[in-house]
């Protein structure tokens, strides 16, 4: 083969025109749209819109909407590769779908304090409760230290999640309600901050221009 068909036969290669990359879509509209009902019927609770005894009303937004549709989002970010979406999502699907989970039990009477089935107390709830919190409360801080190169709207919206779960860790411990009263109004403040992160990505997808978002408080 001469140097003249190789160049004939690169130059030919050359010209044909590369596939159209396939579109992945933004698994994040999906995600924060299904995010907010569950969290706004958490909020109303919080606030006594809903009863105290009538908590188990709030379960299927929490785990259908806010914990099974964060899963698909979940999937579909990760599928597209992208791992922090996938990873943000999947830790906020975990938390409502365990929190719907512990909901259901507790009212149902799975949850007993010995093998013979006997039911908890009012302060064995309280306990269990404490720990759930706790527990989410830790990995809500350390997802909010590790976003920290987001834009300032994201580590505004974790915040107000830190201070909510901490305000009903003081209510479950407490029993006050001022704390469960606060704890709905954070509830309110970060569903409008993602609510505001939604509609700019719904904005974009329809071509208009990004909303500002703030700069990340690290770079």
């Amino acid at each position: 083969m001469s140097v003249e068909s190789d160049v004939q036969s690169g130059a030919h290669a050359a010209a044909v025109p590369a596939a159209p990359a396939a579109p992945v879509g933004n698994p994040a509209l999906l995600g924060l749209a299904t995010f907010l009902p569950g969290a706004i019927c958490l909020g109303l609770w919080l606030v006594g819109y809903l009863q105290a005894p009538l908590l188990s009303g709030i379960t299927p937004a929490v785990i259908f909407s806010s914990g099974l549709f964060l899963l698909i989002s979940t999937v579909w970010a990760t599928h597209v590769g992208n791992s922090l979406v996938a990873a943000i999502f999947g830790t906020f699907s975990a938390f409502w779908l365990s929190l719907g989970f512990l909901v259901v039990f507790e009212t149902i009477g799975w949850v007993t304090t010995s093998a013979a089935g006997a039911k908890f107390s009012a302060a064995d709830g309280g306990n269990i409760l404490a720990t759930f919190l706790i527990a989410w409360l830790v990995v809500f801080v350390a997802l909010t230290l590790a976003t920290l190169r987001l834009p300032l709207a994201f580590t505004a919206g974790f915040l107000v999640v830190d201070i909510v779960v901490a305000l009903v860790l003081a209510y479950d411990l407490s029993g006050t309600q001022l704390y469960a009263t606060l704890a709905g109004i954070g509830v309110f403040l970060f569903c409008a901050i993602f609510a505001y992160i939604w509609f700019d990505g719904m904005g974009q997808e329809l071509g208009a221009k990004p909303m500002a978002m703030g700069n990340p408080t690290m770079k």
